[in-house]
């Protein structure tokens, strides 16, 4: 119980569509229950600053060669926190749109369907997403904490993850889109920040 109490406390207000850099430092000294949700919220409005004060056209724009776009990594990493937190960690379904997407169509719809939506509904998805997560966390820190495994077993070794390497992993996901978003977003507007 004293970690989810802990977990808890440290959890801050989500910062919603967040448009400057009000990102709050992880913490430099504490044990893992206090840094690792402060990484993950860092990161996480690390994107949302970075992809903030943009139009639909700002959000669509790639940076040759390559065909990622803002808008497209902010739909991606909305996806990606339902996946792992709700299809593997709880074992059920993705959040909308994701549960009813062709994914065999399309394995990468995320990313391809992102210009169809609004910068509104994009950062939408993102934070209803976020806030799905952060449920199943707090819930999970209640009955098992990070040591807690997935209902659903790597395809190739059926080993479980658990929670702990599952927020890394995320931790892992944010870092490396944010470090594209940089890229992105000065190609865009010249905008450059850490």
């Amino acid at each position: 119980m004293g970690d989810r109490i802990r977990w808890l406390s440290i959890r801050r207000e989500p910062r919603v569509g967040a448009v400057s850099d009000q990102r709050t430092d992880p913490p430099a000294t504490a044990d893992e229950i206090t840094t690792l949700p402060g990484f993950l919220d860092y990161h996480r409005d690390t994107l949302r600053w970075k992809t903030s004060g943009l139009d639909a056209a700002e959000l669509a724009q790639t940076l040759p060669p390559s065909t990622m776009s803002l808008g497209g990594l902010l739909k991606h990493v909305a996806f990606v926190e339902s996946y792992w937190f709700s299809e593997i960690f709880l074992g059920k379904p993705l959040i909308a749109p994701f549960d009813t997407a062709d994914w065999d169509t399309d394995a990468d719809w995320d990313w391809h369907s992102a210009t169809q939506d609004s910068p509104e509904e994009l950062r939408v998805l993102l934070d209803r997403s976020i806030a799905a997560s952060d449920e199943i966390l707090e819930a999970a820190m209640a009955d098992g904490g990070l040591d807690r495994v997935s209902a659903v077993a790597h395809r190739r070794t059926g080993e479980a993850w658990n929670l702990r390497w599952i927020v890394v992993h995320m931790i892992e996901e944010y870092a490396r889109h944010n470090g594209h978003a940089d890229l992105i977003r000065e190609s865009v507007d010249g905008a450059v920040g850490e």
